[in-house]
């Protein structure tokens, strides 16, 4: 064990990943959050790091206690399964953005002062674009472009809500529930923006999808688990938030029933499982803030179990479509198994990591007398069943064989995947090794014999929906339209607009400028032709312009700058 900041030491292994090639990047993939994951044990609660900064601000680059400690766990953990994963991408450069942004995660939970946090917060959008833009389509450089925007203008809410709260004398983070005043507010949009609350979150499920393979694995672990971590310090139990998570667990369910593209599909159960860890931030009783930490721990392991899944497929195929897949599980069964591990963890099926987790969330809803987000958090697990563990799994595996021929998954897929499903079932066999360390002082007990029937109950209530429907729901080759259309189509319009009268300026003044340009000409050219000085009465007489003749000799010239310039200078200065 040994005590340094674990965000720093992948910082670190991003520069050398960077410039390494071969089997030393690879070395370093590995060593990098092996190490930061070895530095945890040494991160005793209470261990502050500050660094003195301009005008007596004290920068806290590592302060930790629970809460922090063990997303920082989780960050390290899934930071490396994710470049075991990735470890075979010839690409330098998408190696290193994705240290970069595991690090500067990591940066944003350990940050004890508001400066710290803001400077990680925006090198985790800076570097997590990179992901996306290394796909190399057009569509997904469309996308980052989008990505970037959002998260600059959520940014920028972040920054002027710190100014405010710095300028007030608050430099450490603490809790803002309660404050209501414009610091408060600022800083909750720039959150929200990060955890893909709607209508801020169309971005999540435009950019995840166009993500490199190994990419998304890492976007779909980080971003909006820092935003949660974020709500669970800063904003637990504003009520606001307890609406927002339930309106996000059931918009994020409905769009993915209707989802084609199978990364889309998931991106939307992003949106619906941030939902219910939102939904316990604003509970915000211990019950519910050990439910929302256990739930985002949960859900970066079987969330980024579903997405190499899905990746695995869609590198075997080359297809990502529910209308173009199809009969391949006698071809990749075991990758089939794997997914349904990553499903049933989602959906939480008895004996998987989301069942010990998500029910803290709704038996909180139900202590807290809101009989109404519990109805509306379990029929989000309902749909999570039908479009997770039916659905998506049908269509994708089994149902019509498109004779599609599939390329063998590398061992280090594989192997990454069979990690992520290992720990999905045992801490959902074992809770206690996840509960022991959940920061609030809260106990629970998932398996009770009334939690489990009625969890099997909806869930077989939800087979029967689904075979009922099953034809309806297989998805059609269509675009689903999300509240990013609100303002793509609108600023699209407007730029081209802006776009379209500049260009017609610049054109009209193009035109009157050449023709006054033709017109004066000739005045420069011949000054003395041209306005006839030659003619006039007295005036001096030559057939030929010489420029030697009527020009003001260049030290004259010279003469009369300096003269001008120490005129404006003695005027600046004295005037």
């Amino acid at each position: 064990m040994f005590e340094f900041h674990p965000g720093l030491i992948l910082l670190i292994g991003a520069v050398l990943a960077a410039f390494m090639h071969g089997r030393i990047r690879q070395g370093v993939l590995i060593l990098a959050p092996l190490m930061a994951l070895l530095a945890l044990p040494g991160l005793k609660d209470g261990t502050v790091w500050t660094y003195a900064f301009v005008n007596n601000y004290e920068l806290i680059v590592l302060k930790v206690d629970p809460l922090s400690w063990i997303f920082g766990l989780i960050f390290c953990i899934i930071a490396l399964i994710g470049n075991v994963y990735a470890i075979k991408v010839k690409k330098g450069g998408e190696s290193a953005a994705g240290l970069v942004y595991a690090g500067s995660a990591l940066g944003v939970v350990f940050a004890g002062d508001w400066l710290t946090l803001f400077v990680f917060w925006e090198l985790m959008t800076v570097s997590s674009v990179f992901l996306v833009w290394f796909n190399g389509t057009r569509r997904a450089l469309g996308a980052g472009f989008r990505y970037i925007l959002v998260h600059f203008f959520g940014g920028n809410l972040l920054l002027f809500g710190i100014v405010m709260k710095i300028t007030a004398g608050q430099t450490e983070i603490g809790l803002l529930t309660g404050t209501n005043d414009a610091a408060f507010w600022l800083i909750l949009l720039g959150v929200s923006v990060n955890a893909a609350i709607p209508p801020l979150s169309a971005w999540l499920t435009d950019a995840y999808p166009e993500g490199t393979i190994s990419g998304t694995v890492f976007l779909g672990a980080f971003t909006t688990k820092v935003a949660v971590y974020c709500l669970i310090r800063m904003f637990s139990g504003a009520e606001v938030l307890i609406w927002a998570g339930v309106i996000m667990a059931v918009y994020g369910i409905i769009y993915a029933i209707l989802e084609n593209d199978i990364r889309r599909l998931l991106s939307y159960h992003i949106v619906c499982q941030v939902g219910f860890m939102v939904a316990g931030a604003g509970i915000g009783t211990e019950l519910a803030l050990n439910g929302a930490v256990a739930h985002a721990y949960s859900n970066i392991l079987f969330k980024s179990l579903l997405l190499m899944a899905t990746g695995a497929v869609i590198y075997a195929t080359g297809k990502r479509k529910l209308t173009d897949l199809g009969g391949i599980f006698n071809q990749m069964p075991l990758v089939a198994v794997l997914y349904m591990v990553g499903g049933f963890s989602i959906a939480g099926v008895p004996l998987f990591n989301g069942y010990i987790s998500k029910s803290m969330i709704i038996s909180a809803a139900a202590g807290n007398y809101l009989p109404v987000a519990e109805l509306l958090l379990y029929l989000a697990s309902a749909g999570t069943f039908i479009s997770i563990c039916l659905k998506l799994p049908y269509y994708m595996f089994l149902g019509p064989d498109k004779g599609i021929k599939v390329k063998k998954i590398p061992l280090n897929m594989m192997a990454a995947m069979m990690a992520s499903a290992l720990l999905c079932f045992i801490y959902g066999i074992m809770p206690s090794l996840l509960y022991q360390y959940l920061p609030f002082d809260a106990s629970y007990q998932p398996f009770t014999w009334d939690h489990a029937v009625s969890t099997l109950q909806m869930q077989i209530a939800a087979v029967a929906v689904f075979a009922l429907f099953y034809k309806k729901l297989g998805g059609k080759a269509t675009i689903s339209l999300d509240t990013d259309w609100f303002y793509r189509k609108p600023l699209k319009a407007f730029v081209f607009s802006i776009s379209r009268a500049v260009t017609a300026i610049q054109v009209k003044t193009a035109l009157k400028g050449g023709w006054l340009l033709f017109a004066v000409s000739p005045l420069f050219r011949d000054p003395v032709h041209s306005l006839k000085l030659d003619k006039m009465k007295g005036g001096p007489f030559s057939p030929v312009y010489k420029d030697e003749h009527y020009r003001f000799p260049i030290g004259v010239v010279i003469l009369m700058v300096l003269l001008m310039l120490a005129v404006v200078f003695g005027v600046v200065m004295f005037g």
